[in-house]
């Protein structure tokens, strides 16, 4: 049993490869990392090392000398992408938390 009286649970590299992939697609149709994370029952902590472990994988495969022009712009859109996510997340924190101010 760990600090908090939990069982340390191993997952799968299949497992955490398929909860990478649904988590890419709900982001896209505008859902949170929070709400992919409790749908599959795991901590947002380690939904997001996933994410961050399998964009390090990606980054090294295709970014190696010698990367073919198509993959690397299917690198690129997977960026853009990512950093159109994150924009979007930020403005509607932003307008939430505006909101809320007196």
């Amino acid at each position: 049993m760990s600090k908090r009286g939990q069982v340390h649970r191993q997952y799968t590299a299949e497992f955490k490869a398929a909860a990478v992939q649904r988590l890419r697609e709900e982001l896209v149709r505008g859902r949170s990392l929070s709400d992919v994370a409790r749908a599959l029952g795991i901590t947002n902590g380690v939904l997001s090392r996933w994410r961050q472990e399998a964009e390090q994988r990606e980054a090294r495969s295709e970014g190696e000398p010698g990367e073919s022009l198509e993959a690397e712009l299917r690198r690129l859109r997977r960026e853009v992408e990512t950093l159109r996510q994150e924009r979007d997340f930020a403005k509607k924190a932003a307008a939430y938390f505006a909101k809320e101010l007196p």
